[in-house]
């Protein structure tokens, strides 16, 4: 047999291995996935607390929390870059001043934006001071933010507190109030589907076997072509 059409057959079996071990890693996320949109479901089941209650629970996000207090319109930025349905558009992200000195964020929707960066914010203002949804955490990060214009590109810590003179709670929550005319597009519930790890790992599945059975070929074919 000739030394190529070995190595050709070794290679194939190698990266067979590879592709195998690929599946079983995205088989290995899903089941990750399972789990965590388990917990997820949970949690969301629970009822709602106060925004000002999060600081003494230890699962914070997934959490039903209710914000009341006072909008502070004035400071409220949007994070750039946002698609809903194919279209561009931004997030609202609103300071919510509570009574006893904190200051939660709540993301109030989606606002359509040809440049996917500017709106009329002041056409958005709500009249409620009591918003209710589910806990998201602020990522810790850095990042150049525009304080003139308030317009984020990166939500993270690093861009909120540049934004505002007072503290804000590392945590936001998405409004899932009703809508209405004047009223940004609220936003779903968090998504608990499985994602792509199912489709990923068949596919690296398949790879692996186009490369025993192309490695199968190309050995039968030797054979036969020793044998005549």
């Amino acid at each position: 047999m000739k030394a190529r059409i070995v190595a050709f057959v070794a290679l194939a079996i190698g990266l067979a291995a590879v592709f195998v071990r690929l599946g079983l890693w995205q088989l290995d996320r899903l089941g990750e996935r399972h789990a965590a949109n388990d917990r997820a479901r949970h949690l969301l089941a629970l009822s709602a607390i106060p925004a000002e209650s999060l600081k003494f629970v230890l699962e914070q996000v997934n959490r039903r929390a209710i914000v009341s207090g006072v909008p502070d319109y004035e400071r409220e930025f949007v994070h750039a870059g946002r698609s809903r349905n194919g279209s561009p558009g931004v997030h609202i992200y609103t300071p919510i001043r509570t009574g006893d000195g904190d200051t939660f964020l709540v993301n109030r929707g989606w606002v359509y934006a040809a440049d996917a960066a500017t709106v009329d914010r002041s056409r958005w203002r709500e009249e409620r001071r009591i918003f209710h949804g589910y806990v998201r955490k602020i990522p810790m990060a850095d990042t150049t933010v525009s304080q003139q214009s308030n317009v984020v590109r990166v939500l993270n810590s690093d861009a909120t507190t540049k934004l505002f003179p007072y503290p804000v709670a590392n945590l936001y929550v998405v409004s899932l109030d009703s809508a209405g005319e004047n009223v940004p597009a609220r936003l779903p519930e968090p998504d608990l589907t499985n994602g792509p790890h199912l489709s990923y790992a068949i596919q690296w599945f398949c790879f692996a076997a186009i490369a025993l059975i192309g490695a199968g070929i190309v050995l039968a074919r030797s054979r036969q072509s020793t044998a005549g």
